[in-house]
């Protein structure tokens, strides 16, 4: 299908800077099976559903991936050159793979300093993504990212403030636990532990998966048709215990409620035809667009997303094309806070 199919008008104003707090005061668009829509707060998620259901949230945790640095000069004649890096994936306990500007200035051989001590060399390149083998790994190179880099805000974000400190703890859930991501699960975001807390009494459990969000998931579709769209691939895990309680959880009659797209594509990844759940542990590269059928998830918490994004071609699949077109129009002439760090729906999958 055509991807401007999927363009909406933002206004800039809309794209949220900062997030709510306290974090579950973020406004609420609740869309029913029928595509009937009501406004709450995050805060009242727990009245929403029912006892027996489960939300399945995505315990990854962000590391502080972009960090500035130089290219050292080749030899004695030359000049260091000023580099930025983005970490996106890990591929060995030393080495990562990294979206750098300007990557003119770097080739295979190439030796950096990140930051003002984290030391490296450039073993390859393709485009405007090179593989850095670091001096240091394992532990100590985690360290010292997490010493020399910032908290690698989105480029609709970031484009408008610089990182600062409150963005350490903002940009990353309460429940953040395996590091990994260079982007939030941000659906995520918006729990607090007293919201946690009001949902048990309710009945409803929490059950945890790990996809670590690559940077693809800000890049752009760039093809006409979604037929001609690459999706990224990102790391995920469904232990074969999250697996067994959740199909015990839809046996007896409760929801899967998937906290964020991250939540979703993992379940979805890991579950067969017949919507069972098993044990997964790997790469997937999932890409969900109307006519997909959900074979598990029933309830998704969502924020708001690009235009012509893979994102909300997700949640147009979800809940119905024109269900969500007219949702997001409510919600701009609302004025809900769009993005990362903005206000949050909550779908019921459309009925069929």
């Amino acid at each position: 299908m055509r991807v401007d199919e999927f363009d909406f008008e933002l206004p800039d104003a809309l794209i949220a800077l900062r997030p709510a707090r306290p974090r579950d005061a973020a406004r609420l668009l609740v869309v029913r099976e029928n595509g009937t829509r009501e406004h709450r707060t995050v805060h009242d998620l727990p009245e929403l559903l029912r006892a027996g259901d489960v939300l399945v949230v995505n315990d990854t945790k962000v590391i502080p991936a972009r960090l500035n640095g130089r290219r050292l000069a080749r030899d004695e004649t030359g000049h260091n050159a000023k580099i930025e890096a983005t970490l996106h994936k890990r591929v060995s306990p030393a080495a990562f793979r990294a979206f750098v500007r300007p990557a003119k200035r770097l080739k295979p051989g190439d030796r950096i300093v990140l930051g003002a001590t984290l030391t490296g060399i450039v073993a390859a390149r393709d485009g405007g993504e090179i593989e850095i083998a670091f001096d240091i790994g394992g532990a100590d190179l985690d360290a010292a990212i997490a010493a020399e880099g910032e908290m690698p805000l989105p480029p609709y974000i970031a484009g408008k403030r610089k990182p600062d400190a409150s963005d350490r703890a903002d940009y990353q859930t309460i429940f953040a636990d395996e590091p990994g991501s260079v982007a939030a699960p941000t659906a995520g975001l918006h729990f607090t532990p007293e919201l946690f807390e009001r949902a048990r009494e309710r009945g409803i459990a929490r059950a945890q998966v790990t996809l670590h969000v690559g940077a693809g998931t800000f890049l752009p579709v760039s093809a006409e048709d979604t037929a001609n769209h690459k999706m990224h691939t990102e790391w995920a895990e469904l232990t074969p215990e999250t697996a067994d309680a959740l199909n015990a959880a839809r046996a007896a009659g409760g929801r899967i409620v998937a906290v964020g797209s991250t939540a979703l594509r993992t379940l979805e990844t890991a579950a067969d035809d017949e919507g069972r759940l098993h044990p997964f542990r790997g790469e997937t590269a999932i890409f969900i667009t109307p006519g997909y059928r959900f074979k598990c998830v029933d309830v998704m918490l969502t924020n708001f997303h690009l235009p012509r994004s893979t994102l909300f071609m997700l949640v147009c699949a979800f809940a119905g094309t024109e269900a969500m077109k007219a949702a997001y129009a409510e919600a701009i002439a609302a004025r809900f806070r769009f993005y990362s760090y903005g206000d949050a729906c909550l779908l019921f999958r459309a009925s069929r």
